[in-house]
């Protein structure tokens, strides 16, 4: 009789932001979906999330994944952490901030670095690379070197295998760094979609004796951090739009500027310097292809009569996908809008 290892995956209570956790379930039968996999319980107290006294929290399924690296009997399980009365969230669930909507979409452009031995991969063991100028999108050894070509590559086929809507990879601007992205339409599925490829990028990467670091300025210096630029629209944005009522999301973006930057992840300041493609920390501006603003704004945008999607590039590497998407989703909920409006297809990411 076959069994099915189940992987329920959740979110611990670490502050500034929280670290992937994962325990597997045997089950007899495959689940068909995720209202197949039962509610399940964890020990709290090991996890930031409870006290010893009483420590037991519940994981709640909310989205179900296969697993090509554990073989054709295996599922990723997303799961939110309830209290134990299973219906309320846990004070550590971002996810349950969220307004859920279909029509609101949303993607992720992951930025990260390799290391090996305290050094990003492609790094000399003492002092530094070449300046940067030929790593991005670029190719051969002195470059990229070859493990991490293997390890995003193989990612790449494990987040597709899973049903993720993974849009692409390349390397990054700083030697050691790459990027994936991730688009989902509805506000919860992509920032879930971004935690699952999270975890199968850190265990793939065990094989390989590799840590990823997520930390938005690993190094000081003339070297790009690691971000992890937000692309949003709304069915409105998409369908109606128009210059005036861009103008006035802008100014909300604004005037939410403080409550934005707290959302985007830890030691942002290290990296929203007025360099290296980013804004300062405590200015905001948008802008017409402008990879320096807060808000990149596309020519299609523009040309288009001020309708799709925009770019909030002050998210970090780090930052937890919830709050960001929470957090968005807040400001643009204080602009009033005229009408509703059907939805289209996604258009691809871009560095």
């Amino acid at each position: 009789m076959a069994k099915y290892k189940l992987e329920y995956i959740w979110l611990d209570g670490y502050q500034p932001v929280p670290n992937l956790r994962g325990k597997t379930r045997i089950a007899n039968d495959a689940p068909k979906s995720v209202k197949d996999c039962p509610i399940w319980g964890f020990d709290g107290s090991s996890t930031q999330q409870a006290e010893g006294h009483s420590s037991d929290c519940m994981l709640k399924p909310v989205g179900l994944y296969p697993d090509a690296g554990r073989g054709d009997n295996a599922f990723l399980v997303m799961c939110e952490v309830m209290m134990p009365d299973c219906k309320t969230p846990h004070p550590s669930n971002m996810r349950a901030t969220i307004e859920d909507d279909p029509d609101t979409w949303f993607g992720f452009e992951q930025e990260y670095f390799m290391f090996h031995d305290k050094r990003p991969l492609g790094w000399p063991h003492d002092g530094f690379p070449n300046p940067q100028g030929e790593y991005y999108t670029g190719v051969g050894y002195a470059n990229v070197g070859n493990v991490a070509r293997e390890i995003v590559d193989k990612h790449l086929d494990l987040c597709l295998e899973a049903g993720i809507n993974h849009e692409g990879i390349n390397a990054e601007v700083a030697k050691g760094q790459w990027e994936f992205q991730i688009f989902a339409k509805g506000s919860k599925k992509c920032a879930d979609d971004m935690w699952i490829a999270r975890y199968l990028l850190l265990r793939l990467c065990e094989k390989y004796g590799v840590d990823v670091e997520w930390h938005c300025k690993p190094f000081l210096g003339d070297w790009n951090g690691s971000g992890m630029h937000c692309n949003f629209s709304t069915k409105y944005m998409r369908e109606a739009g128009g210059e005036e009522y861009f103008k006035k999301l802008m100014d909300a973006f604004e005037k939410n500027k403080d409550e934005h930057i707290a959302a985007y992840g830890p030691d942002n300041h290290l990296r929203l310097t007025g360099l290296h493609e980013t804004q300062s920390i405590d200015k905001f501006s948008w802008g017409v292809a402008d990879r320096g603003a807060s808000i990149r704004v596309p020519h299609s945008f523009v040309n288009d009569g001020y309708k799709g999607y925009l770019e909030d590039r002050r998210p970090n590497s780090q930052g937890d996908p919830y709050q960001i998407a929470a957090r968005i989703l807040r400001t643009i909920s204080e602009v009033p809008i005229a009408a509703e409006a059907p939805a289209e297809e996604s258009v691809g990411l871009a560095k």
